[in-house]
């Protein structure tokens, strides 16, 4: 199955949408994004770009909420503190401290710029 995200006007995320893979196939049964593309605004109208679960497409699976760079050619989740940086390879948020890998469970806090053990 294809997977195809709902873009607004700011390239924000609606919703994320599964499209049979028949549907995607040109007279070369090659599977065709534009065709795809075609067929979701073909049902809803509006902006479409498709997603890939295994991240060979567009960096990140898309989610409601992310927004599509296209610069980057990537979806990107919000940023989840105002400290974390984007990692331009991955188009994955990033903590200015990397997380100890001692076994613990830490959470991030965003006041001291550090992780707090988990009790």
């Amino acid at each position: 199955m294809a997977h195809f995200a709902e873009l607004d006007e700011n390239n924000i995320v609606l919703r994320v949408i599964v499209v049979k893979n028949d549907l995607l196939l040109d007279g070369s049964f090659q599977e065709s994004e534009d065709r795809g593309v075609a067929f979701c605004q073909s049902l809803f109208g509006g902006t479409w770009k498709q997603t890939s679960y295994n991240g060979n497409m567009r960096k990140n699976f898309a989610s409601k909420g992310y927004t599509y760079d296209s610069t980057r050619d990537a979806f990107i989740a919000p940023q989840p503190y105002a400290s974390w940086v984007l990692n331009e390879t991955t188009c994955h948020w990033e903590a200015p401290v990397a997380m100890p890998t001692d076994g613990n469970r830490y959470t991030w806090n965003e006041e001291t710029t550090s992780w707090d053990l988990v009790e």
